[in-house]
């Protein structure tokens, strides 16, 4: 099993930064992919971006490119998220998810989630 841990969420104006951290634990060997999936009041979840665990790769939804960093330390088992030039569109609650395959946009492809950190955008 693996569990997932998210911490950094919070208030924000826009045009301001946060920064998500994710924990793993467990059997992390399993991982191949850890992705940011997150869900706005009223709508379903939506992917924001994905590393992938071993080569680092990063993909990045059209809405959050160029504004949002993924990155991961694997030493100490973290993935992060680096959120500049937030907009109040970007309020949503923020979850780490980890995926036994490859990348996928799919939020229902992950097999392990944490419990979720809320991010709110003010205008």
């Amino acid at each position: 099993q693996v569990q997932l841990v998210e911490s950094g969420g919070g208030l924000v104006q826009a045009g301001g930064s946060l920064r998500l951290s994710c924990t793993v634990s467990g059997r992390t060997v399993s991982i191949y992919t850890m992705a940011w999936i997150r869900q706005a009041p009223g709508k379903e979840r939506e992917f924001a971006a994905a590393i992938t665990w071993y080569s680092a790769s990063t993909y990045y939804a059209d809405s959050v490119k160029g504004r949002f960093t993924v990155s991961r330390e694997n030493a100490k088992n973290t993935v992060y998220l680096q959120m500049n030039s937030l907009e109040p569109e970007d309020t949503a609650v923020y979850y780490c998810a980890a995926r036994r395959g490859s990348m996928s946009r799919a939020p229902h492809d992950y097999d392990y989630w944490g419990q979720g950190t809320q991010v709110t955008v003010s205008s």
